[in-house]
């Protein structure tokens, strides 16, 4: 028996590590668009299935926001939005 990869969801991920996007969930279902639009800048920004992310550090008080590296460039996301993104840790 094979065990498959434990998925986490990019909030989760430690400080430090690395991690491979697999699958972006929609937004808020309770919002008039479906939440679309979040993930779709989420998308714009780089975070797609296949690409490699590396958590940087937290915010303090509360862990909000997040600072994380796509590629080259570095993005702030609230922990809400890195929510939505679920990777496999490296």
């Amino acid at each position: 028996m094979t065990l498959a990869p434990a998925l986490i969801t990019l909030d989760a991920l430690a400080v430090g590590k690395s991690a491979t996007v697999v699958h972006l969930a929609p937004g808020n279902p309770g919002l008039a668009d479906g939440g679309v639009d979040v993930s779709r800048r989420l998308m714009e920004l780089g975070f797609v299935p296949g690409e490699r992310i590396r958590m940087l550090k937290r915010g303090l008080p509360g862990g909000d926001p997040l600072a994380v590296k796509v590629g080259h460039s570095t993005f702030a996301l609230r922990r809400f939005e890195a929510a939505l993104i679920s990777v496999k840790p490296e």
